[in-house]
C-alpha cells in the first residue's frame, strides 16, 4: 500500500473515532430530530455540514491559522459560540420544565405552524461554526498528515473528509432518533430528553468558556 494511501486511510480512522464521541453538533441533531421529525434533523445535518466544510476551507487555505493568531477575533468566535451554546441549553431545559407546551418552542412557531427548514438549517450552521474546537482541530490534525509541500487540492480532501464522515454520522443519528419516534412522542421522555440535552449543551458552553 502507497504510504499517501496508508496515510489517508489512518486519517480516517483518526477523525472516525472523533466524530462517534457526541459533541454539541450531535445533541443538536437529536433534538431537532427527535421533536420535529426526520426533514427536520437532516436540514440541521445540513447546517453542521456546511459550516464544516467552510471550517475545511478556512484550514486548507491557510485562512484558519491566521484567524486562530488574531486573538481578537478568535475570542469573539469562541465567545459566540459559549453565548450560542448556553441560549440553545437554556432553550431545552425551558422546554423541560414547561413540559408537553414547551416543544411548541422547538416544533412551531407562533403561529403553530412547523418550524422552517431554514431556521433549521441555521441552528446546525451556527452551533457548528461557532466552536472554534473545529478549526483548531483541523489546523491541529492536519500537518500530522500532510508534508509542508502538499498542496491545497490533497489538504482539502483530508479536511472536507471530516465534513463529510461527520455528516454522515449524524444522518444516522437522526435515522435512530426516527426509528425510536414513537417512545420519544411520550411526555416524559421527552422532558427528560429536553433536560439532557439542555444541561449537556450548558456544559460544552462551561467547558469551552473555561479554556484558554
Amino acid at each position: 500500500m502507497a504510504p499517501i494511501v496508508a496515510r489517508y486511510l489512518t486519517f480516517l480512522a483518526l477523525i472516525g473515532v472523533v466524530i462517534v464521541a457526541p459533541g454539541p453538533d450531535t445533541f443538536l441533531t437529536l433534538r431537532n430530530a427527535a421533536t420535529a421529525g426526520r426533514a427536520a434533523g437532516l436540514a440541521t445535518v445540513a447546517g453542521v455540514t456546511v459550516a464544516n466544510v467552510v471550517q475545511g476551507l478556512l484550514a486548507a487555505t491557510g485562512l484558519g491559522a491566521l484567524l486562530v493568531h488574531a486573538e481578537p477575533v478568535f475570542l469573539a468566535v469562541k465567545w459566540a459560540g459559549v453565548a450560542y451554546l448556553v441560549y440553545l441549553g437554556v432553550m431545552a431545559i425551558r422546554s423541560a420544565v414547561r413540559g408537553a407546551a414547551g416543544w411548541s418552542d422547538l416544533a412551531a412557531g407562533a403561529t403553530g405552524r412547523p418550524r422552517s427548514t431554514r431556521r433549521m438549517v441555521r441552528q446546525g450552521f451556527l452551533c457548528n461554526i461557532t466552536n472554534p474546537k473545529v478549526l483548531v482541530f483541523n489546523l491541529a490534525v492536519l500537518p500530522q498528515f500532510v508534508g509542508p509541500d502538499t498542496g491545497v487540492p490533497s489538504l482539502l480532501l483530508y479536511a472536507l473528509s471530516l465534513a463529510v464522515l461527520g455528516g454522515a454520522f449524524l444522518v444516522g443519528v437522526v435515522l435512530l432518533a426516527g426509528a425510536v419516534a414513537g417512545h420519544l412522542r411520550r411526555t416524559r421522555v421527552r422532558q427528560a430528553l429536553d433536560a439532557s440535552v439542555g444541561t449537556v449543551m450548558i456544559g460544552f458552553a462551561t467547558a469551552l468558556a473555561a479554556e484558554g
